[in-house]
């Protein structure tokens, strides 16, 4: 069975994103590595920079754990695999921000295909932050939607400005989840939370990246309880996002 590598250049959403996806996977019967390369908060400037000058800044998180005791850089972890995929995304207080993206996505997307011409770029779409909560308004929102809509924009336009193979669609499939009776999707106001939150966003990933049909998957291996109907609404909210972003 071939194994799918999957990097993502990220910071603490694209570690949201992987948490379960790796497991998700395996229990579908498809191998899957996954590798986050994680600061905090990070970026796309800053990961640029940290490219440019070789800065081993970041953590690994392999497969949706922890990898504790080195450092890695961008150009080191791009050349210890074949990967299949390596994603980007923009700082989550940085994607309503069309200027924040350039030039670096672009300077970014290149390396990456000098580095792994084979490898598929797809863009990691964010998510707006919570309802009335203090972080939305200090952004300049009042609602998600408001936000989702300025951040998917900017992504969108980012990813036809690399030519990137795709868009990784988790906050479309939140804003499903929250229109379709979903209370809460976030632990701390802009976080995905531990168990729905990271879950839609692993199906969504499994889905993007495998073509497979996410609205049959069986995995219920959360950190945080999901309830049943949250669970339907994640399979649903999932389909319905990729269906919206698949070639």
């Amino acid at each position: 069975m071939k194994t799918i590598h999957v990097l993502s250049i990220g910071n603490s959403y694209s570690q949201d994103a992987q948490r379960y996806l790796h497991d998700l996977a395996r229990s579908e019967g498809v191998a899957m590595e996954t590798v986050n390369l994680y600061i905090g908060g990070c970026p796309l400037e800053r990961h640029f920079r940290n490219l440019v000058g070789d800065r081993e800044e970041y953590t690994l998180q392999v497969n949706g754990h922890a990898a504790e005791g080195f450092m890695i850089g961008i150009t080191e972890a791009l050349t210890a695999r074949a990967w299949d995929v390596v994603t980007l995304q923009q700082a989550s207080h940085f994607s309503y921000r069309e200027d924040t993206y350039y030039p670096y996505i672009n300077e970014l997307a290149d390396y990456v295909r000098s580095v792994c011409p084979k490898a598929k770029i797809l863009i990691h779409q964010t998510w707006g932050y919570e309802d009335g909560s203090d972080r939305i308004h200090n952004q300049g929102f009042e609602t998600y939607d408001e936000m989702f809509a300025a951040i998917r924009s900017c992504y969108d336009k980012a990813a036809e400005s690399i030519g990137a193979d795709g868009i990784l669609p988790g906050g479309l499939a939140f804003q499903y989840a929250l229109h379709h009776g979903v209370k809460k999707i976030h632990r701390d106001t802009f976080h995905a939370s531990y168990g729905l939150g990271r879950f839609i966003l692993g199906l969504v990933w499994y889905g993007m990246i495998t073509g497979n049909d996410v609205s049959t998957v069986n995995y219920h291996d959360f950190d945080e309880e999901v309830s049943e109907e949250e669970y339907r609404t994640a399979l649903e909210a999932a389909a319905y996002a990729v269906e919206q972003y698949r070639a």
